[in-house]
């Protein structure tokens, strides 16, 4: 819910910003302004800049996409209500911050929920990630698309993980989600939610011990640079997602909302193509900055995650797309 505070500063920033008054027509010149946290150059960054250029094509510039970087309006738990107003038209954002507002996004950020990256890629291709999609709607929210957002791996300043109990007793941050909370308690560690842009700071000072996250976060962010040992569980390979605010894309006529989803669309494959040549990129600079890393044997980890399951799939809707998942071939 949104505090009074936040609200004024909705409202105020609401009076701030230039409106689309009624359907956008041949005549009315649209900039959509998007958000991200990750640095420029990022795929995902890059991603929404491609659908803009598709977008400015088809319209013979009527449509444009300007994309706010580094959190310069906000982190993303913050954006989120921002875009559910209209105050931020459309926002590339993690899964996790959505999993106590949609229930059906606990589904694909579930750990070890999928079993490779092309597995995750047909699976939100799909039936399953249109439902899933969907379930934006009543949250003033279009979802538009996914995002792939690499495997994440734990990483700390202590010691290699090779099984669940070399991370008892470490403080590890995770992201502002209750299912992130439990998946590393459920390891024996000790969950320190925290917004992305503090966790530099956290692990130079001993505030945290450690994180966890992608290839290409763990060096645009250099915590590789603090936080040496990189251990290579690849739990969560939930991807991330694109929406629009409702209250931008209901004042865009169907043409032009059709025109929006199928760029957004398009800039996955842009996206997946960027992804995998900054993955390779990213590794080759960590390993270089002499990181460690090391690999695990993944089935004691998975083992830990029943509790998990048992938390988080709990209705009927949640349980069928779990086995709709896992039955994907």
């Amino acid at each position: 819910m949104l505090t009074r505070r936040t609200f004024m500063s909705t409202a105020g920033a609401l009076a701030a910003t230039p409106a689309i008054v009624g359907p956008a027509s041949a005549q009315a010149a649209i900039t959509l302004r998007s958000t991200d946290i990750h640095p420029d150059g990022y795929p995902t960054i890059d991603a929404v800049k491609f659908m803009g250029q598709l977008l400015e094509q088809r319209t013979q510039g009527r449509i444009k996409i300007n994309v706010f970087h580094s959190a310069q309006l906000g982190q993303e738990r913050d954006t989120i209500d921002q875009t559910r107003f209209g105050v931020i038209d459309m926002n590339r954002i993690n899964m996790a911050p959505f999993n106590n507002l949609i229930a059906s996004t606990n589904v694909p950020s579930l750990p070890f929920i999928f079993r490779s990256v092309a597995h995750m890629r047909k699976v939100m291709d799909g039936a399953i990630g249109d439902s899933i999609l969907n379930d934006f709607t009543p949250h003033n929210l279009v979802g538009l698309a996914f995002y792939d957002s690499g495997s994440r791996s734990f990483y700390n300043s202590k010691r290699p993980i090779n099984t669940p109990a070399d991370m008892r007793g470490m403080k590890i941050r995770v992201q502002q989600s209750d299912m992130f909370v439990a998946l590393v308690q459920a390891l024996g560690a000790n969950a320190t939610p925290m917004p992305f842009g503090e966790v530099y700071t956290s692990l130079q000072t001993g505030v945290i011990d450690g994180a966890e996250n992608n290839w290409p976060s763990y060096e645009s962010t250099r915590h590789f640079e603090v936080s040496k040992f990189y251990s290579l569980t690849e739990h969560s390979l939930s991807p991330e997602v694109l929406v629009m605010s409702k209250r931008s894309f209901d004042k865009f006529n169907a043409a032009d909302q059709a025109l929006i989803r199928a760029a957004a669309k398009e800039s996955v494959v842009k996206m997946r193509e960027l992804w995998d040549a900054r993955e390779k990129a990213s590794e080759a600079k960590v390993r270089a900055g002499g990181a460690q890393i090391n690999t695990v044997e993944k089935q004691p980890f998975i083992d830990a995650m029943k509790p998990v399951y048992d938390r988080f799939v709990t209705d009927a809707k949640m349980k069928d797309l779990v086995a709709r998942i896992q039955a994907t071939t």
